[in-house]
């Protein structure tokens, strides 16, 4: 941990000697037994395979609970940021790639997803079209998500990702040095009861008039217009044998109405007495007090990674916490800054190579499968040839087993030797 007048920060940055070093800065949790593995990979893909070197999750279906401990500070009447970098390189379809903040009392060999954090930051992706920036902070013991949302990025190269909390309860949060959020705390989370609520003791006037338009009262239905689709036939007569007593009152036959015009309504003009939407009136809400401790916290000691990854395959690097942005972008153009490019150019160059090479895989499979088809074919055509070589000497054996049993061809006749003259 250093500290200056200026700012204060714990920098990890996974490029040191020996490889196995970071083990002994790092805690895995032993609250459950079958917790995935981390290992210090640049990855498939980078831009400096030892400056770019993160801690990779390595094991699909896990949950991952690792963390590493430093001198506690306070971020009261200080600003906090919290920087990190996660490069998805396996295309994540389901995992965490955040961080959280804990406080000194945390046992490190007992971490585990409902231990007590102060902040949780960083992407959270779950499904296509699901992802999001989580930014949950606690405040007198509850945890409070953020209403605002803000889309993560979902590639596989690395981003970086900030969070900014002041002291003046504003906060911002940007990817790749480029804001992508920002507000007011008291406006984006539900810490506190709202400033103004609805006077419940107003009451919308009985004769406030909301509609914007009516039906023209002026407006009358001309005296000749059709309205009826069906008209009883002017030809039809009743039935000589018609019985009222007995069929009721005799009622003709309807027909189309040669003039019907459709049902009349009357025009629509705009509502002289139009006064607008009605407003319920606010009042000061009396629950409501401003608290400028909102996200102070007094003891933050542990940065970890608790994490549930169905595809592993994410890297870590980067973690940085400091009270000055203008340092914090400096490190992030300095670090993933350097690399994005070069990174990106590589990842393509890669994705390009597994792709032909699962070209020419799937060629040589298809090709083997035909070759296959081609065997096969050809032992059934060999089979034929010797069934119908048979044929003949099969015939002659069959004619021999039939003069023997005595059975006769349709074109046959026996003669008995008794019968010879």
């Amino acid at each position: 941990l250093k500290k200056n007048t200026n700012h204060f920060y714990v920098s990890l940055f996974f490029f040191f000697t020996p490889i196995d070093g970071w083990k002994k800065r790092w805690v895995e949790s032993k609250h459950r037994p079958d917790y995935g593995k981390f290992q210090l990979t640049a990855g498939k893909f980078y831009g400096d395979k030892e400056k770019d070197k993160g801690l990779q999750t390595s094991e699909d279906a896990k949950f991952y609970a690792l963390s590493t401990r430093f001198e506690p500070f306070s971020n009261e009447n200080e600003t906090l940021v919290v920087q990190f970098s996660v490069k998805h390189e396996q295309g994540i379809d389901c995992g965490g790639g955040y961080v959280k903040l804990f406080p000194d009392t945390l046992n490190q060999e007992d971490m585990h997803s409902e231990s007590e954090y102060y902040v949780m930051f960083g992407p959270d992706i779950c499904g296509f079209g699901n992802n999001k920036v989580q930014v949950i902070l606690r405040y007198q013991g509850k945890y409070h998500e953020n209403n605002k949302a803000i889309k993560c990025r979902i590639n596989k190269d690395t981003h970086l990702y900030t969070l900014i909390i002041r002291p003046n309860a504003t906060y911002e949060v940007k990817i790749d040095n480029q804001q992508v959020a920002a507000g007011d705390l008291e406006d984006d989370w539900d810490f506190l009861p709202p400033r103004k609520i609805k006077d419940p003791y107003a009451r919308k006037p009985r004769k406030w008039d909301e509609r914007l338009q009516i039906e023209d009262p002026e407006d009358k239905k001309p005296e000749d217009w059709e309205d009826f689709e069906y008209i009883p036939d002017p030809d039809a007569k009743k039935p000589d044998d018609w019985n009222e007593e007995m069929d009721g009152e005799w009622e003709g036959p309807l027909i189309p109405n040669l003039n019907y015009q459709g049902q009349w309504k009357p025009r629509i003009i705009d509502n002289p007495n139009y006064q607008g939407e009605w407003i319920h009136p606010e009042i000061d809400n009396p629950k409501y007090k401003p608290d400028p401790t909102i996200c102070h916290y007094y003891n933050i000691s542990v940065l970890g990674l608790d994490l549930w990854q169905v595809k592993s395959g994410s890297i870590f690097d980067n973690f940085l916490l400091t009270n000055d942005e203008e340092f914090a972008e400096e490190v992030g153009n300095k670090t993933w800054g350097i690399r994005k490019d070069v990174e990106t150019q590589w990842r393509e160059l890669y994705e390009e190579m597994e792709k032909r090479k699962q070209e020419e895989e799937a060629k040589k499979t298809k090709e083997k499968e035909e070759e296959r088809e081609d065997d096969i074919w050809g032992i059934e055509e060999e089979g034929s040839e010797e069934d119908s070589a048979e044929t003949p000497g099969n015939d002659r054996q069959m004619k021999e087993d039939e003069a023997e049993s005595g059975f006769l061809g349709k074109n046959e006749v026996r003669v008995d030797e008794k019968d010879e003259l």
